[in-house]
């Protein structure tokens, strides 16, 4: 299977949000608010922002126009996972629960892996990665856009493009989309739109979005030139160490298990006469003289155990 990408044509977009009911219907993603709930914020943008019930949103921004008979002119834009070729949040994810697939190339998620630290959403320059509660536990779970990896492997398209009515949602291989873009941004350059441009070829090695911007990359909300933060390469050499430590964390409590089991499984008795301190099971004199010492308790206890007394090979 060849790479695969979502194509959005901002200047057909009517910003229906039909594609944010088709994500959400196709995913079982609730609304965040409650019947009649949602407020005038000024701007018909909404919800306001992506969350961790919601994947995808368009944008509506409002742009001075150059007439008196257009005097407002909208710049609708497209705000979800951009799906990158070099996909910092993949790279920094410790439990893998965000992996690009090879085939798609879009960056698949693996809620039961995510252990919530939330590394990816502070290495994502596009800052789209959120969370949500998945009811076990109230653990907090990392929640995007998948691409519709269900939909894609069976031959058919993500859920919003297949919604969008004036096609400005489409899919297919990515070089065939990129082709489609270039050629539309040379239209709308002849038509008027000096600052159309295309966006997603190359950012972040590649994106699996890509975006025709009818008034330019600042008008539509997106990033120019994005890269990942100097924080996620920390976090990436940090992964291993990160793991590393889990893994003594685990030990560290089986250990101590293991010493509270030996403690109480070696019952102890102490002699006035001779001031010693005797196991009750083996006999042994596990401690000299006047209790009353200077040892730390957990000494004590590791004296105390069947195995791995001080002496013992």
């Amino acid at each position: 299977m060849t790479e695969k990408a979502v194509y959005f044509d901002s200047s057909k977009c009517t910003a229906c949000k039909g594609c944010q009911v088709a994500c959400k219907t196709w995913n079982n993603l609730p609304s965040p608010l409650g019947t009649n709930e949602a407020k005038w914020s000024g701007t018909h943008q909404n919800p306001a922002d992506l969350n961790g019930d919601t994947r995808l949103i368009i944008t509506f921004n409002e742009l001075e126009g150059d007439s008196k008979i257009k005097p407002v002119k909208w710049a609708f834009g497209r705000r979800a996972c951009q799906h990158c070729t070099d996909a910092p949040c993949a790279s920094v994810c410790p439990g893998g629960a965000l992996v690009r697939n090879e085939e798609t190339g879009f960056v698949e998620v693996y809620q039961d892996k995510c252990v919530g630290c939330q590394y990816c959403h502070s290495a994502c320059p596009f800052d789209v990665p959120r969370y949500e509660s998945n009811g076990l536990l109230d653990k907090t779970v990392i929640d995007k856009c998948t691409g519709c990896a269900d939909r894609v492997a069976h031959g058919m398209a993500p859920a919003c493009v297949s919604a969008c009515q004036p096609n400005a949602l489409q899919f297919g291989d990515r070089d065939e989309m990129i082709a489609k873009g270039k050629e539309k941004v040379a239209w709308l350059h002849e038509n008027g739109y000096p600052d159309a441009c295309l966006y997603g070829e190359h950012e972040m090695g590649g994106l699996h979005v890509i975006q025709v911007l009818k008034y330019g990359i600042d008008a539509h909300d997106q990033v120019q030139d994005p890269k990942a933060p100097a924080t996620a390469q920390l976090t990436q050499i940090m992964k291993p160490v990160t793991g590393a430590i889990s893994g003594l964390t685990v030990a560290g409590l089986a250990a101590m298990f293991g010493l509270a089991i030996g403690y109480k499984r070696d019952k102890l008795a102490y002699n006035p006469e001779t001031e010693d301190t005797v196991s009750v099971i083996t006999g042994d004199i596990v401690q000299h003289g006047d209790p009353q010492d200077d040892k730390t308790v957990m000494e004590h206890i590791t004296e105390n155990l069947p195995i791995g007394k001080k002496g013992d090979k």
